[in-house]
């Protein structure tokens, strides 16, 4: 007896490519492993045999495979319609059956995973006519109509693990296997594959210039489906030091190229899209990403002064709080997007340099020629058509989930937590939300534009993490001057929390006034300074012993719209300790929860009764050599295209109660804090 193989079946409607497929994914799969491959189509008896033909391949084909033993099966003889010769299919490391109903409820407890691979009906036609020619024409819609009985009983679509759009131009077979590594149940299998993705090697080039990066942008991602633009709008010259660094580099990047994906998190479930193939897991978030980021995949190229070496953009909503002693809630959006960016621009605002990387890939040198190219037209002179940003001819009228009246309740509730010993401070937030129309693909002169919106953001109120988020329907765009965490390739650990706002004023006077009131400001160096102790006890879950430090206490920075009391902690990470387990010990951010965390994200679910979404989140990345940097989601707009025409919009707004807190200046701040964003799209905060 063999040992129990991996076995993998591929089905889907007849012309739908799964024998194409499967013998060239047993092609890829020999490199590394001894793979038996069985067709469904030797086993059918007859044009009207497909029932029949499934209980056949389960019990002779497929269950003693399942065991590690030999199938001996009878062949279905085409020619004189009768049963054929007895032949034999052996185990192998890993078994590929293929065919309609290879993934049948009878044969699901016996498969390791099940792939269905679609096209479209007149596809899926002409493809079996032209393999098959004259022979399966008239039998067409006598097949037809037995798999349309079949699939109305048993749903084989929704149970499949992988969902491949087969376009038959020979890419299925790479964006399945790369699929199939997220499996449990194949992923130990395909260790291999896995090592030869690690042996990536990362082309760079540096190029002397200073790119609009808006155009560049535009220009090499602007009709991508999911892209991501994590932008340092906030000009470092000038800025003190600590400031400067955050706001030195800017990232483009979308999920093109051979090992571009995409991945989207809800309540549990994990779909991952690479090209044609779409797969889907259950389980934590947090465990997902420990499994695919934290390994020392990429070193950096001499001289690249970035810690970013392509690897995983986007964002982590708030509801992934049920990982980390949150409550369960549900969100409108996705708990997590990311892209993988096999392919990016890194822009060094403060050398004047541009940093094109891409994995040594078949496709990296077209790619790479066409960024060159696209950084020396963005560094031409000139203001380019991509920067000149037009509000909506109808600015979004806004409508808050709490009025003036229930906010400050809102307050006095959570003062009395206070007063009651559940909690020292409550970071409480409420939103903003709008629908308005949107025009083709949600650009258009007479609707709702993400992209122009977010132009026009950045120019009134950059920021050091700004960043423009797509991901199909769903924009985002925020100009964060917060980072949530750092974390370094060698194992430097950093948080620097923000807690105390002052608007800006025009007036000098007046605005070093409102600076010196904030510094000056008892109550809101208290609530700094309990985040502070909050993100001391977070980062120390896994650090090294003794290396959490407080560098920078309740210092003040200014940026467009509002000073802000900012403190930096720094610590080391422990050595061999997973990284996605020590970003999950610091998520959410204390800064938009409160302290003690836990207890009072209870009180919070309580109070605003509605979830957050990505505000409150995390955006930035997770690299390839180990390191990650991510911003807390405030100032932060989220646009979703609901596909009737219209667009909703949602800013999340909040401020830190404590018991010295009034009302009346915790809605103020609230107030001042959405005015960003809501200038930008040339509207108002909502009245009442």
């Amino acid at each position: 007896m063999s040992p129990v193989p991996v076995i993998i079946a591929i089905d889907g409607r007849s012309g739908s490519g799964k024998t194409t497929l499967a013998i060239e994914l047993a092609a890829r799969l020999r490199e590394h492993h001894k793979v038996s491959l069985f067709h469904l189509e030797d086993i059918y008896p007859g044009w009207n045999g497909l029932v029949a033909g499934i209980e056949r391949y389960v019990t002779t084909v497929l269950s003693p495979l399942r065991r590690g033993e030999p199938a001996e099966w009878v062949s279905w003889d085409w020619e004189r319609h009768y049963d054929g010769e007895v032949r034999t299919t052996r185990p192998a490391e890993i078994v590929l059956v293929e065919g309609v109903g290879a993934a049948a409820a009878a044969a699901r407890p016996l498969l390791d995973a099940v792939i269905w691979a679609d096209s479209s009906d007149a596809e899926r036609r002409a493809r079996a006519l032209a393999r098959d020619g004259g022979t399966y024409e008239p039998f067409w819609d006598q097949w037809a109509a037995q798999e349309a009985e079949w699939l109305a009983a048993d749903d084989v679509p929704a149970s499949a693990d992988v969902h491949v759009l087969n376009r038959a131009d020979g890419a299925a077979p790479d964006d399945v296997l790369q699929a199939l590594q997220y499996l449990p149940a194949v992923g130990p299998a395909l260790l291999p594959e896995l090592a030869a993705r690690d042996g990536q090697e990362l082309r760079a080039e540096r190029i002397d210039a200073t790119p609009d990066a808006g155009r560049l942008f535009a220009t090499l991602f602007g009709s991508s489906t999911n892209a991501v633009w994590l932008d340092s709008s906030l000009d470092p010259a000038g800025l003190a030091p600590e400031a400067a660094k955050r706001s030195r580099f800017s990232i483009l990047a979308d999920d093109g190229g051979r090992f571009g994906q995409a991945v989207r998190h809800s309540s549990g479930l994990t779909r991952v899209s690479s090209g044609q193939a779409t797969v889907t897991t259950d389980g934590p978030f947090f465990r997902w990403l420990d499994g695919v980021w934290g390994r020392r995949a990429l070193r950096a190229p001499e001289g690249y002064p970035c810690e970013f070496t392509l690897g995983w953009l986007g964002y982590l909503g708030y509801e992934l709080k049920r990982e980390t002693g949150g409550t369960d809630v549900a969100a409108t959006t996705p708990d997590a997007c990311l892209i993988f960016a096999g392919r990016a621009v890194v822009l060094d605002h403060a050398a004047g340099t541009a940093w094109l990387l891409a994995l040594d890939t078949p496709d990296a040198a077209d790619w790479l020629t066409t960024a060159r190219g696209a950084v020396a037209a963005a560094s031409a002179h000139g203001s380019p058509a991509a920067d000149t940003p037009a509000p909506p001819a109808a600015p979004p009228r806004f409508s808050a989930r709490d009025a003036e009246a229930g906010y400050k309740a809102k307050v006095s509730a959570a003062q009395r937590e206070i007063a009651e010993g559940n909690t020292y401070e409550v970071c409480l937030t409420t939103a903003l939300t709008a629908v308005t129309s949107a025009g083709p693909q949600g650009v258009g002169e007479h609707g709702m534009d993400p992209w122009r919106t977010y132009l026009e953001l950045r120019r009134r109120n950059p920021a050091p993490f700004a960043s423009y988020l797509r991901f199909g329907e769903l924009t985002v765009a925020s100009t964060s001057p917060e980072r949530f965490l750092q974390l370094a390739a060698d194992g430097r650990m950093r948080a620097e929390p923000i807690k105390g706002t002052r608007r800006r004023d025009p007036a000098p006077g007046a605005d070093a006034a409102l600076r010196q009131e904030l510094e000056a400001s008892a109550k809101d160096r208290a609530e700094n300074i309990m985040i502070v102790d909050l993100l001391r006890n977070d980062l120390s879950h896994f650090a090294v012993p003794g290396s959490v430090a407080v560098s920078r206490l309740c210092a003040i920075e200014s940026y467009a719209t509002v000073h802000q009391m900012v403190s930096t902690i720094d610590a080391r990470l422990r050595p061999g300790t997973p990284r996605a387990e020590a970003v999950a010990a610091c998520f959410p951010a204390g800064s938009m929860t409160g302290a003690p965390k836990v207890s009072t994200m209870a009180i919070l679910d309580r109070l605003e009764a509605a979830p957050r979404g990505v505000y409150s989140g995390a955006i930035g990345y997770f690299s390839l050599n180990g390191s990650a940097d991510l911003a807390v989601a405030i100032r932060t707009l989220v646009t979703r295209m609901l596909g009737d025409g219209t667009a909703e919009l949602s800013l999340g707004v909040g401020g830190a109660v404590t018991a010295d807190s009034t009302p009346q200046e915790e809605y103020e701040e609230i107030r001042t804090k959405a005015f960003g964003v809501l200038s930008a799209l040339g509207t108002a905060f909502p009245q009442g």
